[in-house]
């Protein structure tokens, strides 16, 4: 699964550190290290085993815990878009908060245009529009949640590896695929991977395309998406 494929940066049984940092309650706090350390140990995706005949999982040691906050919006999109498919609805346009899911074109026929968010601004300030066709884009961003202690931000997006948020010099990641619940794994990989590991991942999946934005507002655009997306704020400058 993606977790092999991103060689861990994504990694579901992350819950005991996210239950730990409380990042998006009221009780989000910076943990010891020392805590921290002690749970590192029970984040191991390969401890997850599934039992497909009898609909089963099983985590192989005491304290482990599966967190699909990274994939469940992705996964509720699929299935919005596969009830409205199965009614004969084929154009249609879902927007559940950082995940877009498009069916079909707009009624006349044109591409659906999709606002990319400023990661440093209020919500619905975009920087560029995409447009798309019976896809999906999905962005992970240091502005969804987070709580600000001492000048610094913290917020959601742990890395596996550190049991910190992630800092890779990366505040947005998006990915425009089919299947929504990819988009949203990957997005999350690419922004723990980073510009040059996350773009890498991109490039290397058929059917997938992907932005990544920078601390320092550079933008970076797979190849395939080149032609489908344009810059709005001066701003950022889209590198090559």
């Amino acid at each position: 699964g993606y977790s092999q494929l991103t060689k861990g940066a994504f990694d579901l049984t992350i819950e005991p550190i996210v239950k730990l940092w409380g990042i998006g309650t009221d009780h989000a706090r910076i943990p010891e290290k020392e805590e921290i350390d002690s749970l590192l140990n029970l984040v191991n995706y390969e401890d997850v085993k599934l039992d497909e005949k009898m609909n089963r999982i099983q985590l192989n040691r005491e304290g482990q815990a599966i967190d699909l906050g990274a994939i469940a919006k992705g996964y509720a999109g699929d299935e919005i878009k596969r009830i409205l498919n199965e009614h004969g609805i084929n154009t249609a346009f879902i927007n559940l908060g950082g995940n877009v899911v498009t069916l079909g074109s707009k009624i006349d026929g044109s591409p659906w245009r999709i606002g990319l968010q400023n990661p440093l601004d209020e919500r619905g300030r975009h920087i560029a529009v995409i447009e798309v066709v019976d896809e999906t884009v999905v962005t992970s961003g240091n502005y969804e949640r987070y709580f600000i202690e001492d000048g610094k931000r913290y917020h959601h997006i742990i890395d596996p590896k550190t049991g910190y948020p992630a800092e890779t010099g990366v505040i947005s990641s998006t990915v425009v695929t089919d299947a929504s619940i990819d988009a949203d794994a990957l997005s999350t990989s690419v922004y723990v991977l980073g510009l040059e590991k996350g773009m890498e991942l991109i490039e290397g999946l058929d059917h997938v395309e992907g932005i990544i934005i920078t601390e320092h507002k550079e933008v970076y655009v797979s190849r395939g998406l080149r032609e489908r997306f344009t810059i709005t704020d001066e701003a950022y400058i889209l590198v090559d």
